[in-house]
């Protein structure tokens, strides 16, 4: 008799402190995450308008990428996430959006919209996100890193008409979220214009 309430103490026991794990870990992953956004950022509104329409497909990215996390690589071979910070988005919708608004605001295309909606597109834009990403330096500093491919396509018959690739890097001296966040945008103030501009190119 008194082994058995022995063993019972034990599993009441072991029962509590797994309970107590999984509480913790619940605990831990219903903490929110500090939330951030990039804002569009227009090409020029000089030059030609045309009535032609433009679909912007949802980026297409790697596993790692494809998530509302921010990655930072500690090292080449290796893949984590800032622990505090997320974007608004899983960064392909981010993404997508933050062209559609930006090419649309050179007000030089009769419409730029989503996949899911609009008018049948004349052509469509097709996005490639080969890196997006804070990798740590041996120095101690950090690099922030964006790679977007760019192809067009006429809709009608699916030509690739044009193609290009658009990176940029800032080195920044911390991995404090908010120089992160700055440093993507700052990419971001000179990639979108230069996406934008492009796109209405070969439109």
């Amino acid at each position: 008799m008194a082994e058995m309430i022995r063993r019972t103490f034990l599993l009441g026991m072991v029962s509590s402190v797994s309970s107590c794990g999984t509480l913790s870990v619940l605990s831990e992953a219903s903490e929110p995450l500090d939330t951030y956004d990039l804002l569009p950022a227009a090409g020029s509104k000089r030059g030609k308008r045309t009535s032609r329409t433009l679909l912007v497909a949802r980026p297409q990215a790697s596993a790692a990428l494809a998530t509302d996390r921010i990655v930072i690589k500690p090292d080449p071979a290796a893949i984590t996430y800032l622990p505090d910070a997320r974007w608004s988005d899983e960064l392909p919708a981010m993404l997508q959006n933050l062209l559609v608004r930006s090419i649309s605001e050179t007000d030089r295309v009769a419409y730029v919209g989503h996949v899911e909606g609009g008018p049948v597109p004349d052509k469509a834009l097709l996005v490639r996100i080969d890196r997006f990403e804070v990798e740590a330096h041996k120095d101690g500093s950090f690099e922030v890193g964006v790679d977007v491919f760019l192809s067009m396509i006429n809709d009608r018959d699916q030509w690739v008409t044009d193609t290009r690739r658009f990176a940029q890097r800032a080195t920044i001296a911390s991995n404090r979220t908010r120089e992160i966040v700055t440093a993507f945008q700052a990419i971001m103030d000179v990639l979108l214009p230069e996406m934008s501009n492009w796109a209405v190119q070969q439109m």
